[in-house]
């Protein structure tokens, strides 16, 4: 499949630049998942949608201040650095970053950061010609450190700098196992008063943990989609999770995946067993779905609104189809819903 064929016309206005006045307070799409049926919600519908007994699973991945300004000692230019996650080789502390103007940041290079701690770019073959460095460090990297020096990585779209109430608003009320340079938008939606509602309907919620690297968000290049590689992301499924979710499965409970990172990680956990259930553990994944995938546990999705082109928006039309996520889409234009992280959600069944 062509690349061009995710493409759809979004008006830039419908870009929500910042999240709505009051968590929880967006509007939801429902879409039917074969017959591409659409009905206008507002979130605060979502319990009467969901069936009785269906288990709810969330990535609780936390954002870390992932942004960070290092200025380069022989120009004293600031350049902007993405940390990915920590690089699982190498002496000293090592970090897999992207960096802005990548071809003039060399091995060797040297830069200072905000608290005077200073890291040099390593020589590294398999990442030339792109925007990856890995960056070293002479001491650990802690989370304290990214919340002294580091800001909120708020995406390329949002045409503004982070702002106090963007350390909140951009993460979810459960997020409590930090690691990702993205937050998993989707939960961004749910408050603790929405969480209680669905408990008191008897909607069971499990947590996953799929840390946000650039697999999810790095953008398709290649004209066909079959070429484009997926960067590995890392998650973990706990074995009482794992148990609850192949129970769900075998009584013929509805299985809610809450985000794309969510489908990623149970997809990705029962394509490695030969009957589909899910496996506890931590371990990477690659997986990249378009159409043509066969989903083997999600049977239900909720999510944002995906940019044109991008695997998020290929992932929910393996999900529901390419005809009706782009009708659905073009429906969504027509009646104003905002886009993207902080825009309004769809919930697919």
């Amino acid at each position: 499949m062509k690349r061009t064929d995710f493409y759809f016309d979004l008006p830039a206005e419908l870009i929500a630049q910042r999240p709505s006045a009051v968590r929880g307070q967006d509007r939801l799409m429902l879409l039917g998942r074969t017959s591409g049926a659409v009905e206008h919600h507002k979130m605060d519908d979502l319990p009467g949608l969901i069936e009785d007994g269906a288990l709810m699973v969330f990535n609780n991945s936390r954002v870390r201040r992932a942004r960070l300004f290092g200025v380069k000692e022989n120009t004293g230019r600031e350049v902007e650095f993405m940390f990915l996650n920590q690089a699982a080789f190498g002496e000293g502390c090592v970090w897999n970053t992207m960096v802005k103007n990548a071809k003039k940041q060399k091995a060797g290079m040297r830069y200072q950061f905000p608290d005077g701690s200073v890291a040099t770019i390593l020589d590294d073959p398999q990442n030339a010609g792109t925007e990856f460095r890995l960056l070293k460090f002479a001491f650990p990297i802690t989370e304290e450190w990214f919340e002294k020096n580091g800001h909120i990585p708020l995406p390329p779209y949002i045409k503004r700098d982070d702002e106090a109430a963007d350390g909140e608003r951009y993460q979810n009320v459960y997020a409590d196992q930090t690691g990702s340079a993205a937050c998993p938008t989707a939960g961004l939606h749910f408050t603790e008063e929405m969480l209680g509602r669905l408990s008191q309907k008897g909607v069971e919620r499990v947590f996953v943990t799929l840390h946000v690297g650039l697999g999810t968000f790095l953008p398709v290049r290649e004209d066909q989609i079959e070429d484009h590689k997926m960067h590995e992301e890392i998650f973990t499924i706990e074995a009482d999770v794992a148990q609850k979710i192949n129970q769900a499965k075998k009584d013929g409970r509805p299985i809610l995946a809450v985000g794309t990172t969510s489908v990623r990680t149970l997809e990705s956990a029962a394509n490695e067993t030969s009957d589909g259930l899910i496996k506890a553990g931590t371990r990477g994944t690659s997986i990249f779905m378009y159409p043509g995938y066969k989903f083997k546990v999600v049977d239900q999705m909720f999510t944002n609104f995906h940019t044109p082109e991008s695997t998020l928006i290929m992932l929910v039309s393996a999900f529901a189809g390419r005809e009706n996520i782009l009708a659905a889409y073009q429906e969504a234009v027509r009646e104003r819903y905002r886009f993207f992280s902080y825009g309004d959600c769809m919930l697919i069944k």
